[in-house]
């Protein structure tokens, strides 16, 4: 396994939040969200962005996985799902990584059948050249080329996501 040199740094990742952030407050002035995180990738990200959020908001997480290593299994599990109802609730899902999008539409349409108010989708890193499926990301933080990463967050095979920055990740032979 090769860790490479920060993709992505710690400035350059706490910037953006703070951007995403701002972004989203002004959309919900006035408005009481409720933000879902999808564990375990939104771990870190999700508590930064809620920090500089400047409306009034509930948390609550879910857990779903579709990956094994570096491949998606193309099944989407829930592991764990909401406590708070989101009926009537504007909803922001947030999330680490979208990559085909088939776990995210999954969650999305999950939701959607629950009647929020309204649903916004923001995701740390957007990988669009691997999309398989049409999804609108409200707020998107960087958008990625096609390359396998970890930290802040992200994964392989649940090491590597106590990294404070995002990098490139090869295995190696």
């Amino acid at each position: 396994m090769v860790i490479g040199k920060p993709f992505l740094n710690v400035e350059q990742i706490q910037n953006r939040v703070k951007e995403l952030a701002f972004n989203i407050s002004a959309d919900y002035q006035g408005k009481d969200i409720l933000a879902v995180g999808i564990l375990k990738g939104a771990f870190m990200f999700l508590p930064d962005l809620t920090r500089h959020i400047q409306v009034t908001m509930n948390i609550d997480f879910l857990i779903a996985s579709s990956y094994v290593k570096t491949q998606t299994s193309g099944e989407v599990k829930i592991h764990a799902d909401l406590r708070e109802d989101v009926k009537g609730r504007h909803v922001l899902l947030v999330e680490d990584i979208v990559d085909t999008g088939l776990t995210l539409k999954y969650i999305r349409d999950m939701l959607l059948a629950r009647n929020p108010a309204s649903l916004k989708i923001c995701a740390f890193l957007d990988k669009i050249s691997r999309r398989k499926v049409d999804i609108k990301i409200d707020y998107a933080g960087f958008q990625i080329p096609d390359k396998y990463v970890v930290g802040y967050g992200l994964d392989y095979d649940n090491k590597f996501r106590n990294l404070p920055y995002i990098s490139i990740f090869k295995e190696s032979t």
